[in-house]
Protein backbone atom coordinates (compact mmCIF):
# COMPACT_ATOMS: atom_id res chain seq x y z
CA UNK A 1 0.00 0.00 0.00
CA UNK A 2 2.96 2.37 0.51
CA UNK A 3 3.73 1.82 -3.25
CA UNK A 4 4.03 5.47 -5.15
CA UNK A 5 1.41 5.05 -7.88
CA UNK A 6 0.86 7.38 -10.75
CA UNK A 7 -2.77 5.60 -12.01
CA UNK A 8 -4.01 7.84 -14.77
CA UNK A 9 -0.35 7.30 -16.50
CA UNK A 10 -0.46 3.69 -16.13
CA UNK A 11 -3.03 0.51 -17.43
CA UNK A 12 -5.09 -0.76 -15.09
CA UNK A 13 -3.99 -3.64 -12.81
CA UNK A 14 -5.35 -6.80 -10.82
CA UNK A 15 -5.24 -7.24 -7.01
CA UNK A 16 -2.58 -9.07 -7.82
CA UNK A 17 -0.59 -6.59 -9.04
CA UNK A 18 -0.75 -8.39 -12.55
CA UNK A 19 -1.50 -6.30 -15.86
CA UNK A 20 -5.12 -6.28 -16.75
CA UNK A 21 -5.07 -8.24 -20.18
CA UNK A 22 -7.99 -6.32 -21.35
CA UNK A 23 -6.54 -2.58 -21.20
CA UNK A 24 -9.29 -1.19 -23.15
CA UNK A 25 -10.44 2.25 -21.66
CA UNK A 26 -8.56 1.48 -18.04
CA UNK A 27 -8.07 5.18 -17.66
CA UNK A 28 -11.98 5.24 -17.55
CA UNK A 29 -11.98 2.09 -15.66
CA UNK A 30 -9.73 3.93 -12.95
CA UNK A 31 -12.27 6.96 -12.95
CA UNK A 32 -15.54 4.93 -12.55
CA UNK A 33 -14.35 3.06 -9.93
CA UNK A 34 -13.00 6.20 -7.81
CA UNK A 35 -16.13 8.35 -8.58
CA UNK A 36 -18.15 5.52 -7.13
CA UNK A 37 -22.14 5.20 -8.08
CA UNK A 38 -23.95 7.08 -10.02
CA UNK A 39 -27.23 5.27 -9.15
CA UNK A 40 -28.70 9.04 -9.16
CA UNK A 41 -27.86 9.74 -12.64
CA UNK A 42 -31.31 8.48 -14.08
CA UNK A 43 -33.16 10.44 -12.08
CA UNK A 44 -31.25 13.89 -12.80
CA UNK A 45 -31.16 13.27 -16.40
CA UNK A 46 -35.09 12.81 -16.50
CA UNK A 47 -35.91 15.66 -14.32
CA UNK A 48 -33.70 17.63 -15.80
CA UNK A 49 -34.53 16.92 -19.59
CA UNK A 50 -38.30 16.92 -18.20
CA UNK A 51 -37.29 20.76 -16.66
CA UNK A 52 -35.86 22.12 -20.14
CA UNK A 53 -39.99 21.45 -21.18
CA UNK A 54 -41.26 22.86 -17.89
CA UNK A 55 -39.20 26.19 -18.66
CA UNK A 56 -40.56 25.83 -22.31
CA UNK A 57 -43.98 26.26 -21.50
CA UNK A 58 -43.30 28.73 -18.74
CA UNK A 59 -41.67 30.95 -21.44
CA UNK A 60 -43.93 30.23 -23.98
CA UNK A 61 -46.99 31.61 -21.41
CA UNK A 62 -45.26 34.98 -20.05
CA UNK A 63 -45.20 35.76 -24.38
CA UNK A 64 -48.48 34.84 -25.24
CA UNK A 65 -48.22 36.84 -28.36
CA UNK A 66 -45.92 34.87 -29.91
CA UNK A 67 -47.67 32.50 -32.08
CA UNK A 68 -46.89 28.92 -30.99
CA UNK A 69 -45.31 30.24 -28.08
CA UNK A 70 -41.55 30.36 -27.07
CA UNK A 71 -39.15 28.51 -29.37
CA UNK A 72 -36.09 27.58 -27.89
CA UNK A 73 -35.30 26.71 -31.00
CA UNK A 74 -36.18 29.96 -32.81
CA UNK A 75 -34.94 32.33 -30.20
CA UNK A 76 -36.31 36.23 -31.01
CA UNK A 77 -33.61 37.92 -32.98
CA UNK A 78 -33.72 41.18 -31.22
CA UNK A 79 -31.52 42.73 -27.88
CA UNK A 80 -32.04 40.41 -24.93
CA UNK A 81 -34.58 38.14 -26.03
CA UNK A 82 -31.68 36.14 -27.53
CA UNK A 83 -30.75 34.83 -24.69
CA UNK A 84 -33.89 33.38 -23.71
CA UNK A 85 -33.41 31.00 -26.25
CA UNK A 86 -30.64 29.14 -24.38
CA UNK A 87 -32.74 29.76 -20.50
CA UNK A 88 -34.31 25.76 -20.90
CA UNK A 89 -30.68 24.80 -21.78
CA UNK A 90 -29.78 26.01 -18.28
CA UNK A 91 -31.86 23.44 -16.67
CA UNK A 92 -29.82 20.85 -18.53
CA UNK A 93 -26.74 21.07 -16.35
CA UNK A 94 -28.37 22.59 -13.43
CA UNK A 95 -30.44 19.53 -12.69
CA UNK A 96 -27.52 16.86 -12.56
CA UNK A 97 -25.09 19.57 -10.51
CA UNK A 98 -27.50 20.09 -8.20
CA UNK A 99 -28.27 15.90 -8.18
CA UNK A 100 -24.37 15.84 -7.59
CA UNK A 101 -24.36 18.24 -4.53
CA UNK A 102 -27.16 16.12 -2.97
CA UNK A 103 -26.52 12.77 -3.94
CA UNK A 104 -23.09 12.41 -4.90
CA UNK A 105 -19.51 13.94 -4.62
CA UNK A 106 -19.53 16.95 -6.05
CA UNK A 107 -18.93 17.75 -9.68
CA UNK A 108 -15.45 16.68 -9.54
CA UNK A 109 -15.58 13.86 -8.13
CA UNK A 110 -18.40 12.59 -9.86
CA UNK A 111 -17.83 14.00 -13.50
CA UNK A 112 -14.08 14.63 -13.68
CA UNK A 113 -15.89 18.98 -14.56
CA UNK A 114 -12.33 19.89 -13.97
CA UNK A 115 -10.13 19.31 -17.37
CA UNK A 116 -6.45 18.17 -17.32
CA UNK A 117 -4.11 18.45 -19.86
CA UNK A 118 -5.23 14.72 -20.65
CA UNK A 119 -9.31 15.55 -21.52
CA UNK A 120 -7.69 19.14 -23.24
CA UNK A 121 -5.87 17.09 -25.88
CA UNK A 122 -8.38 14.08 -26.66
CA UNK A 123 -10.91 16.09 -26.74
CA UNK A 124 -9.81 18.78 -29.39
CA UNK A 125 -8.91 16.02 -31.18
CA UNK A 126 -12.64 14.21 -30.64
CA UNK A 127 -13.81 17.54 -31.09
CA UNK A 128 -12.24 17.98 -34.46
CA UNK A 129 -13.17 14.73 -35.73
CA UNK A 130 -17.24 15.35 -34.47
CA UNK A 131 -16.93 18.61 -37.05
CA UNK A 132 -15.40 16.84 -39.68
CA UNK A 133 -17.72 13.73 -39.26
CA UNK A 134 -20.86 16.35 -38.91
CA UNK A 135 -19.76 18.09 -42.37
CA UNK A 136 -19.21 14.52 -44.19
CA UNK A 137 -22.76 13.39 -43.40
CA UNK A 138 -23.87 16.40 -44.25
CA UNK A 139 -22.88 15.97 -47.87
CA UNK A 140 -23.89 13.12 -48.00
CA UNK A 141 -27.25 13.87 -46.47
CA UNK A 142 -27.13 16.80 -49.42
CA UNK A 143 -25.93 14.72 -51.83
CA UNK A 144 -28.73 12.03 -51.49
CA UNK A 145 -31.70 14.57 -50.46
CA UNK A 146 -30.78 17.94 -51.28
CA UNK A 147 -30.26 21.24 -49.40
CA UNK A 148 -31.49 21.13 -45.86
CA UNK A 149 -34.55 23.56 -45.26
CA UNK A 150 -33.40 27.32 -44.03
CA UNK A 151 -32.59 26.53 -39.82
CA UNK A 152 -33.02 29.09 -37.56
CA UNK A 153 -28.87 29.71 -37.04
CA UNK A 154 -29.00 30.81 -40.62
CA UNK A 155 -31.98 33.04 -39.65
CA UNK A 156 -29.88 34.75 -37.00
CA UNK A 157 -27.03 35.01 -39.74
CA UNK A 158 -28.97 37.62 -41.41
CA UNK A 159 -29.62 39.79 -38.21
CA UNK A 160 -27.24 42.67 -37.08
CA UNK A 161 -23.82 42.04 -35.02
CA UNK A 162 -24.82 43.15 -31.42
CA UNK A 163 -23.60 42.25 -28.18
CA UNK A 164 -26.64 39.87 -27.75
CA UNK A 165 -25.88 38.11 -30.79
CA UNK A 166 -22.73 37.57 -29.38
CA UNK A 167 -23.28 36.60 -26.02
CA UNK A 168 -25.54 33.94 -28.07
CA UNK A 169 -22.91 32.85 -29.86
CA UNK A 170 -20.77 32.21 -26.74
CA UNK A 171 -23.30 30.66 -25.03
CA UNK A 172 -23.71 28.42 -28.10
CA UNK A 173 -19.72 27.53 -27.73
CA UNK A 174 -18.97 27.24 -24.07
CA UNK A 175 -22.70 27.02 -21.87
CA UNK A 176 -24.62 24.73 -24.06
CA UNK A 177 -21.31 22.13 -24.33
CA UNK A 178 -21.44 22.73 -20.36
CA UNK A 179 -25.15 22.11 -19.67
CA UNK A 180 -25.49 18.94 -22.43
CA UNK A 181 -22.58 17.34 -21.25
CA UNK A 182 -23.35 17.35 -17.92
CA UNK A 183 -26.99 16.20 -18.58
CA UNK A 184 -26.11 13.09 -21.16
CA UNK A 185 -21.92 12.12 -20.66
CA UNK A 186 -22.33 13.06 -17.19
CA UNK A 187 -25.63 11.58 -15.55
CA UNK A 188 -26.99 9.49 -18.23
CA UNK A 189 -23.66 7.82 -18.57
CA UNK A 190 -22.56 7.24 -15.27
CA UNK A 191 -25.90 5.98 -14.35
CA UNK A 192 -25.53 3.42 -17.43
CA UNK A 193 -21.86 2.70 -16.57
CA UNK A 194 -23.20 1.92 -12.95
CA UNK A 195 -25.50 -0.83 -14.62
CA UNK A 196 -22.48 -2.44 -16.45
CA UNK A 197 -23.86 -1.43 -19.51
CA UNK A 198 -20.75 -2.39 -21.86
CA UNK A 199 -19.39 1.17 -22.74
CA UNK A 200 -19.84 0.97 -26.57
CA UNK A 201 -23.53 0.43 -26.12
CA UNK A 202 -23.44 3.57 -23.89
CA UNK A 203 -21.65 5.76 -25.99
CA UNK A 204 -24.04 4.61 -29.14
CA UNK A 205 -27.11 4.90 -27.39
CA UNK A 206 -25.80 8.43 -25.35
CA UNK A 207 -25.21 9.48 -29.30
CA UNK A 208 -28.62 8.89 -30.11
CA UNK A 209 -30.55 10.88 -27.30
CA UNK A 210 -28.29 13.48 -27.70
CA UNK A 211 -29.30 13.54 -31.68
CA UNK A 212 -33.20 12.80 -31.20
CA UNK A 213 -33.19 15.77 -27.65
CA UNK A 214 -32.49 18.49 -30.51
CA UNK A 215 -35.62 17.32 -32.20
CA UNK A 216 -33.77 18.53 -35.87
CA UNK A 217 -35.05 15.36 -38.21
CA UNK A 218 -32.62 16.24 -41.19
CA UNK A 219 -29.54 16.49 -38.85
CA UNK A 220 -30.65 14.00 -37.16
CA UNK A 221 -28.05 11.66 -38.61
CA UNK A 222 -25.31 14.52 -38.61
CA UNK A 223 -25.95 15.09 -34.66
CA UNK A 224 -25.57 11.55 -34.35
CA UNK A 225 -22.36 11.22 -35.63
CA UNK A 226 -21.04 14.13 -33.87
CA UNK A 227 -22.27 12.65 -30.67
CA UNK A 228 -20.57 9.43 -31.32
CA UNK A 229 -16.83 11.63 -31.57
CA UNK A 230 -17.76 13.79 -28.69
CA UNK A 231 -19.05 10.71 -26.32
CA UNK A 232 -15.71 8.79 -27.27
CA UNK A 233 -13.70 11.50 -25.84
CA UNK A 234 -15.77 10.69 -22.37
CA UNK A 235 -15.61 6.77 -22.95
CA UNK A 236 -11.52 7.13 -23.33
CA UNK A 237 -10.80 9.68 -20.18
CA UNK A 238 -13.88 8.78 -17.87
CA UNK A 239 -13.68 12.27 -17.21
CA UNK A 240 -16.70 14.63 -18.84
CA UNK A 241 -14.69 17.47 -19.10
CA UNK A 242 -12.53 15.49 -22.00
CA UNK A 243 -16.39 15.49 -24.14
CA UNK A 244 -16.96 18.82 -22.87
CA UNK A 245 -13.69 20.25 -24.86
CA UNK A 246 -14.78 17.80 -27.59
CA UNK A 247 -18.39 19.21 -28.00
CA UNK A 248 -17.17 23.20 -27.33
CA UNK A 249 -14.59 22.38 -30.72
CA UNK A 250 -17.47 21.29 -32.87
CA UNK A 251 -19.56 23.90 -31.84
CA UNK A 252 -16.68 27.04 -32.37
CA UNK A 253 -17.01 27.17 -36.18
CA UNK A 254 -20.77 27.35 -35.88
CA UNK A 255 -20.81 29.99 -33.32
CA UNK A 256 -18.17 31.84 -35.03
CA UNK A 257 -19.66 32.02 -38.33
CA UNK A 258 -23.08 33.00 -36.41
CA UNK A 259 -21.33 36.04 -35.24
CA UNK A 260 -19.06 36.72 -38.21
CA UNK A 261 -21.46 36.50 -40.95
CA UNK A 262 -24.11 38.76 -39.45
CA UNK A 263 -24.03 42.14 -40.49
Amino acid sequence: MGEKREPYLQPMRRVDGTVDPNPTFWEAKLEAARRGSLAWGFAAFFLGYGGYYLAVVVLGAVRPHQDGGFDPSQPPNTGPLLLLAFAPNILLGLVPAVFSWWRGHGLRADFGILPRRRDLKIGLICGLCALFGSWAMTMVIIAVSGPPPETDLARLMQGDRTVWLFLFALFAFLGAPLTEELLMRGALWGALEHYRIPRVAILVLTSVIFALIHQEAWRTPVLFVGGLAIGAARMITGRVSASMVAHATNNFLPALLLFAVAR
